[in-house]
């Protein structure tokens, strides 16, 4: 996160910490050989939209799309600071909301899948967890997002409405966090997105949360005020509102807008 009067770090930072998806091809593309687009996207998006940007590059030869996973609130304040990025992906509109508000994406954010929560437990489910309930059981060590994360909003709305009384063990940066934990068997159960559980296959299992249909969270996306590859931000958001994108969306178990 930036600190005052430390932007010039925390965009050196930022861009030291993108990942690359594929290799440099050699032809040109859309953008021209050797163009280059940022992506920042909610940890929750990683498994989908490497795949988008492997398809991406595929169609464009030459294009290198770089991706940044991080929880939305933070990937929306770099975004306001002028982080070098053409797209911001989140996993909720309020996040989004603050990246409009400070300039960031101007032309708005356009809604491209939904989620809900689950709980999840390690394989074998060691501490007997069958329900939500049984997260207030003596002994049970959940683990969450920090309320500044959207995973970590809805979690806490969740806890509240099913009257869970029992603090979590930790606080997660955001949902991978969460998750990872749980499959390393370091926490008896965490709340995370379904998509998430579904991506982890067989390394946790999942339990219902009650009411989490009514806590549905909206995935917006945007082009950013700092774009240095217009055209090819346009094309890539284009993808993702795509029958291509909303397919790839839908097998990792989103929902459609």
């Amino acid at each position: 996160m930036r600190r005052p009067g430390s932007a010039a770090l925390v965009l050196v930072v930022l861009v030291a910490g993108l990942s690359s998806c594929g290799d440099d091809a050699s032809s040109g593309g859309t953008g021209g050989e050797g163009a280059e687009l940022t992506v920042l996207a909610a940890a929750s998006l990683t498994e989908t939209f490497t795949e988008l940007a492997a398809a991406f590059e595929e169609a464009n030869p030459g294009v290198d799309v770089r991706l940044a996973f991080d929880s939305s609130a933070t990937l929306a304040g770099q975004a306001v600071q002028g982080a070098p990025a053409d797209v911001l992906a989140t996993a909720d509109t309020s996040t989004m909301q603050d990246a409009v508000d400070g300039g960031a994406v101007p032309d708005g954010p356009t809604t491209f899948a939904t989620n809900v929560m689950t709980l999840v437990v390690p394989p074998g489910n060691p501490a007997g967890i069958t329900t939500f309930a049984d997260l207030d059981q003596p002994g049970v060590d959940y683990v969450v997002c920090v309320e500044t994360a959207p995973c970590g909003k809805v979690g806490a709305s969740l806890l509240a409405s099913n009257e869970i009384t029992a603090d979590p063990a930790s606080l997660e940066t955001d949902v991978k966090a969460v998750l990872a934990k749980v499959a390393a068997d370091e926490a008896d159960a965490g709340l995370v997105y379904v998509t998430d559980a579904t991506a982890a296959g067989d390394d946790v299992q999942s339990i219902e949360i009650p009411k989490a249909d009514s806590e549905v969270l909206q995935y917006p996306v945007g082009i950013l005020e700092q774009v240095r590859e217009p055209a090819l931000a346009q094309d890539f958001v284009g993808l993702v509102l795509s029958t291509q994108g909303r397919a790839i969306l839908a097998d990792a178990g989103f929902g459609t807008p």
